[in-house]
């Protein structure tokens, strides 16, 4: 589903991304961890066409990123630290703003109704991230985290096959990262393939089935969660990154 072969970014003088050579399968479930400036946001922004490589090749489900830009977006659903929601519309206006943007209200049937199945697909999304009571209120009224589990929201709501989280737990109280974690994992369950990034150790070890760690703009490790204790991985990542 996502394919990157020599991928490097650079900014002037600096790079943030070097020669980067990364394969996900469909399905796998990646937890993507790294100190503050391993380029770990510079990434994300590129497999979610928002930025583009200074050299190598992205594929994304099949797709070249370049070239078959619109494609792309139809297969994926980012979340970064923006949540992208505006604040004067309430929180189900905002999702219908976004389910016309990805033609979520069209009919597959002819007994459907444009407003049938964009509401239906909106009342349960916000009934899994626990703002169906809330779902009448402007998202000014929300805190921080409210926020960020209806950008969870908005980020699957046309059912993508890749999702892209750029550090989703921000602002979350313990609940909501309950309710989050719970919710990638019937993603995950659902064949969700799922790349985020975190800079918990301990959080990438409970959710990711697969560890990379990206220092200094390169890949330096990749295992299996089931390969490594989480004693092992502490050590061995405070290793390669001091």
């Amino acid at each position: 589903m996502i394919e990157t072969q020599g991928l490097t970014k650079t900014f002037g003088p600096r790079t943030a991304l070097d020669d980067v050579n990364l394969s996900v399968d469909s399905g796998e479930f990646i937890a993507l961890v790294g100190p503050n400036g391993a380029g770990k946001t510079t990434l994300m922004r590129i497999l979610a066409t928002l930025s583009r490589p200074s050299s190598g090749t992205v594929h994304i489900a099949g797709l070249d990123l370049l070239s078959d830009g619109e494609q792309v977006r139809r297969h994926i659903g980012f979340l970064s630290h923006r949540t992208l929601l505006y604040d004067d519309l309430t929180a189900e206006q905002n999702l219908r703003f976004y389910a016309r943007m990805y033609d979520v209200d069209r009919p597959r049937k002819a007994t459907e109704t444009r407003k049938g199945r964009s509401c239906a697909r909106i009342s349960e999304l916000l009934e899994r991230v626990g703002l169906a009571a809330r779902r009448s209120d402007l998202v000014q009224t929300f805190s921080r985290g409210m926020k960020q589990r209806l950008a969870v929201a908005r980020a699957v709501l046309h059912r993508p096959q890749i999702l892209l989280l750029d550090e989703p737990y921000t602002g979350l109280d313990p609940q909501a990262i309950g309710t989050l974690r719970d919710l990638l994992a019937e993603l995950a369950g659902e064949g969700c393939t799922i790349l985020l990034t975190t800079h918990r150790l301990n959080r990438a070890l409970s959710t990711g089935r697969r560890i990379l760690v990206l220092h200094q703009g390169q890949l330096v490790y990749d295992q299996p969660r089931d390969a490594v204790t989480p004693r092992m991985f502490l050590d061995t990542y405070r290793a390669i990154t001091t």
